[in-house]
């Protein structure tokens, strides 16, 4: 008897064209950041992979950030740390629904006194009556709430969602992990400020995901980095930063002390 495997939700089988653009990318040689022919080779495949993800929800490629799979996506993003600019946003408060995968239900980098729980109805979707009371208390919110729920298949009502944090001052981050390739996915249209990613649920390799921005966010989490890092007292100078750069990327060098001791340090 065949056997058919029915778990997609949790990791689905890899299909063979993305098994091909894999062994093409394995038997290439060349570091994307050298200006030789398989350097530009290297950055093609880069910007290739960027614009195929934007296209799938919709962004922008260069507001597409690669990451090492949905988990650490999600983690990325929920953050107090936003920045517009360079200057904060002033993040208070974690809103999650109590149905999100355990990810995003951890919390982030809030502490744990932040993060508050938005119920949901009988079926799983966020109680919108709920949500609005919550954001009419002080202090801005980040939003985060997945647009399809992995183990019931509901979809949540994120683009509702979206219009009372407009209307609040409040971000919203949609986990985008089970809807992308399944459902219709646009950021515009969706409303979110951030948007997350996963390979494997889609027939893609373990161990990739991404984050898709509407604009600006990532950029402003390095900015705020660097300026964490120059208000420690130390005499810090950041390379290139008055060059246009990869909004996920801070290089930055501390007088009189070594990159490895740093490495270590940071490790």
């Amino acid at each position: 008897m065949t056997r058919a495997y029915l778990d997609h939700n949790a990791t689905a089988p890899l299909r063979p064209e993305a098994r091909a653009a894999m062994v093409d990318a394995l038997d290439a040689v060349g570091n994307a950041s050298s200006v030789h022919g398989e350097g530009r080779a290297a950055r093609k495949r880069i910007e290739v992979a960027r614009a195929d993800v934007a296209a799938l929800v919709g962004g922008d490629p260069r507001n597409v950030n690669i990451t090492g799979g949905g988990t650490e996506a999600n983690v990325t993003v929920l953050t107090p740390e936003w920045t517009l600019a360079g200057r904060p946003l002033g993040i208070e408060r974690l809103l999650v629904s109590a149905v999100e995968h355990v990810s995003v239900l951890s919390g982030g980098r809030f502490p744990t006194d932040r993060v508050e729980l938005m119920p949901v109805d009988g079926d799983g979707l966020v109680r919108l009556d709920a949500l609005k009371e919550m954001l009419a208390k002080p202090g801005k919110a980040l939003i985060s709430v997945m647009i399809a729920n992995n183990e019931t298949g509901v979809i949540e009502p994120v683009a509702e969602v979206a219009k009372l944090a407009r209307a609040a001052g409040a971000l919203v981050h949609a986990d985008a992990i089970q809807a992308a390739g399944r459902v219709p996915v646009d950021i515009a249209a969706l409303g979110a400020d951030v948007l997350t990613l996963s390979a494997h649920k889609i027939g893609g390799p373990q161990g990739a995901g991404a984050i898709v921005t509407a604009g600006g966010a990532l950029e402003g989490l390095r900015d705020r980095l660097a300026t964490i890092i120059r208000e420690s007292g130390a005499k810090v100078t950041v390379f290139g930063e008055g060059a246009a750069r990869l909004p996920q990327t801070l290089c930055f060098g501390i007088e009189r002390i070594s990159a490895e001791t740093l490495v270590i340090a940071l490790d």
